[in-house]
């Protein structure tokens, strides 16, 4: 093997690792974003449960005439 090829081989493997590298550094963002989004949906239907208990005459007394 002449050091011309041994040496493309050798940046061949070091572009291929750099490349897993950030794809799997990708993967876990995207997988953070979506644990993410799955907790903020998680809190609005919190938020949702909790308004929908409260009474039926709430707010319907507040003073307009200021």
């Amino acid at each position: 093997m002449n050091p011309t090829s041994l040496a493309a081989a050798m940046s061949g493997a070091q572009i291929a690792s750099t490349q897993m590298a950030l794809a799997a550094k990708m993967v876990r963002m995207n997988a953070d974003a979506a644990a993410s989004v799955a907790k903020l949906i998680d809190s609005a239907q919190q938020n949702m449960q909790q308004l929908a208990n409260a009474t039926a005459g709430v707010g319907q007394n507040v003073d307009r005439s200021v």
